[in-house]
């Protein structure tokens, strides 16, 4: 078994991404001061998406008497840096509490009955904590180009992991499966509009070929925020045809991304051809 160590490093050198046991698990890297010192400490640890802005994660342990010990930094100093594969980022944790701290707990064991094991075997209230996001930023690349391309795949890997809870879950939509595809549709959403708006926003256009396929792609960005939309609805109305919506949306993203990266990662990789507005891809 692989050491936090050997799993920090491979997140890092493969953006988020770490094989083995980890291979279909939403991991960070969480980064916390520590309670009574100013030494950093880093951590791997599994996530689940929250809307808002914000993720949680658990305390759990494996149901070891005491909290871990980043739970006891991040009480302490609740300033910590969240690292998701794309972007690394300022975030302030919260300990839930009460009701929302329960109703968190149980979307968690839907996920994994594990946490529940976990629970059931220690006297101590098993935490829950939001990690809400500070202040947005470029993701971690080496060139615009290469920033979106590594937000892309982030959508890519994160439609899946929907794609195959979807269908797992069969006729029943937990309450963290349906929060995972609405943070899903706002996340897309989301970054097409700053496409629209900053990263493919030239100050004039006279190239026809360039002028068609900034068209194509504000048409493909419309047809899929109607496909978002028919998405939210079968999670809001529990549909049981999720999984074909959830399908054509894989299919016509996939091709979507790979046109946008084809036709215009150059571009941005290229300001002396065409100069684009500076912006963020989120």
């Amino acid at each position: 078994m692989r050491n936090n160590r050997q799993i920090i490093e491979e997140f890092r050198a493969n953006n988020g991404r770490v094989g083995g046991d980890w291979q279909s698990t939403r991991l960070l890297l969480l980064t916390t001061t520590g309670a009574g010192s100013d030494f950093s400490h880093t951590v791997p640890i599994r996530y689940l998406p929250d809307g808002g802005g914000r993720v949680l994660v658990v305390a759990s342990a494996g149901g070891s008497p005491r909290h871990p010990a980043w739970f006891t930094d991040l009480v302490a100093r609740p300033r910590v840096v969240v690292e998701d594969g794309v972007f690394v980022y300022d975030a302030e944790a919260t300990v839930l509490t009460g009701a929302e701290r329960d109703a968190a707990f149980a979307r968690a064991v839907e996920v994994d009955p594990g946490w529940g094991v976990d629970q059931r075997s220690t006297a101590r209230v098993i935490p829950v904590v939001a990690l809400r996001r500070l202040a947005p930023g470029p993701p971690k690349a080496s060139s615009p180009g290469a920033g979106l391309c590594l937000v892309h795949d982030a959508f890519r890997r994160e439609l899946r992991l929907v794609r195959d809870e979807v269908a797992r879950s069969g006729s029943v939509l937990g309450a963290q499966l349906r929060m995972n595809c609405l943070t899903l549709c706002h996340g897309l959403d989301t970054h097409h509009r700053t496409e629209d708006a900053r990263m493919f926003a030239f100050p004039g256009v006279d190239d026809p070929e360039l002028a068609r396929t900034l068209a194509r792609v504000r048409v493909e960005h419309d047809a899929m925020a109607a496909l978002l939309d028919r998405l939210r609805a079968a999670v809001n109305s529990g549909a049981r045809d999720l999984l074909t919506t959830v399908d054509q949306l894989v299919a016509e993203l996939e091709s979507h991304l790979d046109f946008e990266e084809r036709e215009l990662v150059p571009l941005l990789d290229a300001p002396e051809r065409h100069r684009l507005v500076p912006g963020s891809a989120p």
